[in-house]
């Protein structure tokens, strides 16, 4: 993560193998999109303040761009180009690479987290993606991304929850400590009925979690009362096991559920468990 976009994309041939290519200024009308781009929101005031720098100073960091027939698509830099257009620029600055799909996406995924440009949902998007089109396991976009594949299986996580509840991630109206928390409660009815009070009474991730454990303790699947608080139990082992775990029953008899969500994921634990 440290070495920056250039050190993680292959380069064909001499100077620019060496990293002494000099940018080249490029039509705006030119390039087109980026068809993999994992961020999905610009917002308009930042994009306005970015265009009001640009029409100051410039563009201090050449867009990255591949061939595209007799057009070029982008790799990195969607905000800069669109903030560009906004400024009225014709000509922008880039740097032209070779790349495949699956690169493509990875850069433009590592370029967002570098600059924390993604929201939380748009972060679980991409590594879906990554998994899915790309045939990569948990472990292997740990690897490219340099966060802990942890991180990554509970971000995925995060995409089941309800539409709304993601909505508000999306848009900053919940932080991602109350997203988490709102995994921990059964039904998508009761989530969005405990997004409505949240949103309404404007409650701490502290305040969110007392109430699912109360929400929890009144279900039938809870223990009842005089039986076992499995609640720092049930903390411990997730944190462990890096997913969500289920106590049911009593001391004496019942049963731990352990959720998973791909395949990688279920070999990862039962190893974890043989061990």
């Amino acid at each position: 993560m440290g070495k920056g976009l250039g050190a993680l994309i292959p380069e064909r041939g001499g100077a620019e193998a060496e990293g002494k290519r000099a940018p080249a200024l490029c039509g705006i009308e030119e390039i087109q999109p980026n068809p993999l781009q994992p961020r999905k929101t610009f917002p308009d005031e930042q994009l306005q303040e970015l265009a009001d720098s640009i029409k100051e100073k410039g563009i201090l960091q050449p867009l990255m761009v591949r061939r595209r027939g007799d057009k070029f698509e982008l790799i990195a830099g969607e905000r800069r180009w669109r903030a560009a257009q906004r400024a009225g620029m014709r000509e922008v600055p880039v740097l032209v690479k070779e790349v495949s799909d699956s690169e493509m996406l990875e850069l433009s995924l590592i370029e967002n987290i570098q600059r924390e440009d993604l929201n939380p949902i748009e972060e679980a998007e991409a590594y879906k993606r990554l998994m899915e089109e790309f045939d990569l396991t948990q472990e292997e976009v740990s690897r490219k991304i340099g966060k802990d594949r942890t991180t990554i299986a509970n971000t995925i996580r995060l995409l089941k929850l309800p539409p709304e509840v993601k909505q508000s991630l999306s848009e900053g109206k919940i932080s991602m400590g109350h997203a988490r928390a709102f995994l921990g409660l059964d039904g998508a009815d009761r989530q969005r009925a405990l997004l409505r009070r949240l949103l309404l009474g404007g409650l701490s991730v502290r305040q969110i979690e007392n109430i699912i454990k109360r929400l929890r303790a009144g279900s039938p699947s809870s223990p009842r009362k005089g039986n076992p608080d499995w609640s720092p139990l049930v903390e411990d082992l997730q944190r462990v096991l890096g997913t969500r775990v289920k106590i049911v029953g009593r001391r004496k008899r019942g049963k731990i559920e352990i959720e998973y969500y791909s395949a990688e994921e279920l070999d990862r634990l039962v190893e974890m468990l043989k061990r």
